[in-house]
């Protein structure tokens, strides 16, 4: 249906305070819908996908400002020309088409909505532009996402739209004292922000702090919250991550219940969690949707895979280098006969099968999915088994570095599996240069570290430092729920009685 040669009658009354002057004051719209054009033609470098459509309203000349990238052309058709065209016959001033539409007669927020998907509509002689809603979305499902799987609960995740992932957690938290605030970020991006908390359960002063710190933030692109994470954490130079990411509802909603605050990013799935502690990450919702002796005995498995991945084959190297005394006699023949022909000392061993998991499971991530599959799995026998033929690594090395890749990807967070990868090494350097003594001084500064590492203000080794034994009943074992009278997860969240 065309629509630039209808006419639709204007009451008088509605262009009563409008002034005969077309030049603007500071940023105010013209009424010259010719300077308009040229204004925002201008304002937008010429781009080619700024569109526009002309009618006739009432003998006077209107037209429609959009991108075409970003707007729904059958949105708009349906949402105001159709109805517009109502108006024809039976018009009059209490139905006036424009009524409610939101209007404004500032440029910054015409240009600002235009960016954010609406269609402005320009009246000739008329200082106000009208607005309406035909933003065009492509949203895929909000199906479980692959990187945090559960057995049993909930199998839904977060996807890239803000207002849907809001809709998410409104619908699994059904209570007035959700609080929800939003901010705009990047200079150039305007990147929309919300944090999302329980008043009354999150502390306010750790809620005033994230709020400062994502205020301070100056820079052009925010494209995720991963983007903002690097920003806002307390200590950049640690490996450890001060934050827990997740795209899962659920799990946004239990750590919400213990008083910690969600950062959603418009354009991204994933949510940062704060403040966190270093057990957080070794928690799952499946330690929750199974029994309590279950979930307890998994929960100590990965707890126990961290000393496993960082230590092993560091103590590996301390053994064969400074003290093979310690193995059982027929260990220790068969450690010595697949050792002796390795032409180089065990750290170079170690570094060369270490790095190579390490490309062989980068490999699988970048390629397709079938493919990567298939590249993991025949990397790592063909290569395991041909390295040994070759005399580069010993079979013992090739068991060392499974099982330690094994208890790296036991960890339910990405980013601290990364982590536990990441230091396994300087681990392992110590030990090739003082052996059990580098392992219990890389140990030592370590434990130094987590201690005195904080994330907002709360101990990141809480409830081991400061030791806390009311709070340790469910960090360490999952203890059963009727067990936990008060929700609180560090010092500065407040209690929450059941």
């Amino acid at each position: 249906m065309r629509i630039d040669n209808f006419t639709f009658p204007l009451t008088s009354s509605d262009n009563n305070n409008i002034t005969q002057t077309s030049e603007p004051i500071g940023t105010t719209v013209f009424r010259s819908i010719a300077d308009n054009i040229n204004y925002l033609e201008d304002f937008f470098q010429q781009s080619q996908d700024l569109k526009n459509r002309r009618f006739v309203f009432n003998n006077k000349q209107c037209i429609t400002f959009y991108f075409e990238t970003l707007v729904d052309q059958d949105k708009l058709q349906q949402n105001f020309f159709l109805s517009l065209s109502d108006f024809t016959s039976k018009f009059n001033e209490a139905n006036y088409p424009f009524r409610n539409l939101p209007n404004t007669t500032n440029f910054d927020e015409v240009t600002q909505k235009l960016l954010e998907g609406f269609s402005a509509i320009y009246i000739d002689d008329d200082q106000h532009v009208f607005f309406v809603e035909t933003a065009a979305s492509f949203v895929r499902s909000t199906n479980e996402p692959s990187n945090e799987k559960v057995v049993r609960g909930a199998h839904q995740g977060f996807v890239e739209n803000l207002t849907i992932n809001l809709n998410l957690l409104r619908h699994r938290i059904v209570d007035r004292s959700l609080y929800i605030q939003y901010i705009t970020l990047g200079n150039k991006t305007n990147t929309k922000v919300a944090l999302a908390y329980m008043k009354g359960l999150a502390d306010e002063t750790i809620v005033e702090t994230a709020l400062t710190r994502l205020h301070n933030i100056s820079t052009d692109m925010v494209f995720s919250t991963e983007f903002l994470e690097e920003y806002i954490e307390d200590s950049t130079a640690s490996p450890f991550p001060q934050m827990l990411n997740t795209e899962r509802p659920d799990r946004v909603e239990a750590n919400l219940m213990e008083g910690k605050i969600a950062i959603f990013a418009d354009g991204s799935p994933t949510v940062l969690l704060i403040p966190s502690t270093f057990f957080a990450f070794y928690q799952s919702p499946d330690d929750y949707n199974s029994r309590v002796y279950v979930g307890s005995f998994i929960r100590m498995i990965r707890l126990f895979s961290f000393g496993v991945a960082v230590t092993l084959p560091a103590i590996y190297i301390a053994v064969i280098g400074f003290h093979f005394g310690v193995m059982p006699p027929q260990l220790a023949i068969t450690v010595k006969g697949s050792i002796d022909n390795i032409p180089y000392p065990p750290l170079v061993e170690a570094f060369i099968m270490e790095l190579t998991i390490e490309l062989i499971r980068e490999a699988g991530i970048r390629l397709p999915t079938a493919i990567g599959t298939t590249i993991s799995i025949v990397g790592g026998l063909v290569i395991g088994d041909a390295i040994v033929k070759a005399g580069l690594v010993s079979n013992t090395m090739i068991v060392i570095v499974a099982m330690t890749a094994i208890a790296c990807y036991v960890v339910p967070s990405s980013e601290m599996s990364s982590t536990v990868r990441l230091l396994r090494f300087p681990m392992m350097i110590a030990a090739a240069i003082f052996g059990f003594v580098g392992i219990a001084f890389g140990l030592m500064v370590l434990l130094i570290h987590l201690c005195k590492l904080e994330s907002f203000g709360t101990p990141y080794f809480s409830p081991i430092a400061p030791f806390r034994w009311h709070h340790l009943k469910d960090s360490i074992l999952r203890m059963p729920i009727w067990w936990s009278k008060n929700r609180n997860i560090n010092r500065y969240t407040k209690k929450m009685k059941k």
